[in-house]
């Protein structure tokens, strides 16, 4: 019979690396936040000023694009009842507004890509505790430059190893925490053996309302 007893560090349950999803200079690093639960908190800001400007002026070229192809669309309707208008005037008048249209399907896509931008240059947190702010106010980052970690301190969770023989025996057991018995249950089993660990299945357990994270625990299946 395997010796169904585990030591693990109690962790939160998500880590999470936020990286820049695009190139920027950091206008705003709020260092305040560091080592603290967020709220609604904004982290890390990159400067979105000619994104702003350039939004802008595509928004007023977009509303200027639509005026054009409702006059341009209306002169070509009228233009197809009148006989005395050549095929090649008519279609030189449809190429107007085909062109207009795909100029508007350009503005379109290009206010998306801006809006997304100015969206990802602008980092804010709900919940999650802030760990290790890498950027200062300054620096100039590029997509995948690490800015920040975050933990979701939601509930915690123990990573154990258990050999992959002796998995089916521990799968209806109690589980005791520290020599106590929990209602807890195994949360995951990856029944694909673990890279360093190749002789055992990964098995992660979820612990709610966590008061101290980062200790040891001892895990028992009885």
């Amino acid at each position: 019979m395997f010796a169904s007893v585990f030591y693990a560090k109690l962790e939160p349950v998500e880590s999470y690396k936020v990286k820049a999803a695009v190139s920027g200079k950091v206008i705003y690093s709020n260092e305040d936040i560091e080592g603290k639960r967020a709220n609604n908190t904004l982290v890390i800001k990159l400067d979105s000023f000619v994104d702003e400007v350039d939004l802008k002026q595509t928004q007023n070229k977009l509303e200027a694009i639509q005026t054009m192809i409702d006059i341009e669309g209306k002169n070509y309707n009228r233009m197809k009842k009148v006989s005395s208008k050549s095929d090649f005037e008519k279609d030189t008048q449809r190429l107007k507004v085909i062109n207009l249209e795909t100029s508007k399907a350009d503005a379109l896509i290009k206010i998306a890509n801006l809006k997304d931008s100015i969206k990802n240059k602008k980092l804010l947190e709900k919940n999650n505790y802030i760990y290790n702010i890498s950027v200062k106010n300054g620096d100039y980052v590029t997509p995948g430059t690490l800015l920040y970690e975050s933990k979701d301190l939601s509930q915690g969770k123990l990573t154990i190893f258990v050999p992959i023989a002796d998995i089916e025996s521990i799968k209806n057991k109690n589980i005791y925490l520290d020599d106590k018995k929990s209602d807890l249950k195994i949360t995951k089993i990856y029944i694909v053996a673990d890279s360093e660990h190749i002789s055992s299945y990964r098995v992660e357990i979820y612990v709610p309302n966590v008061k101290k994270f980062s200790r040891l625990v001892k895990i028992e299946f009885k």
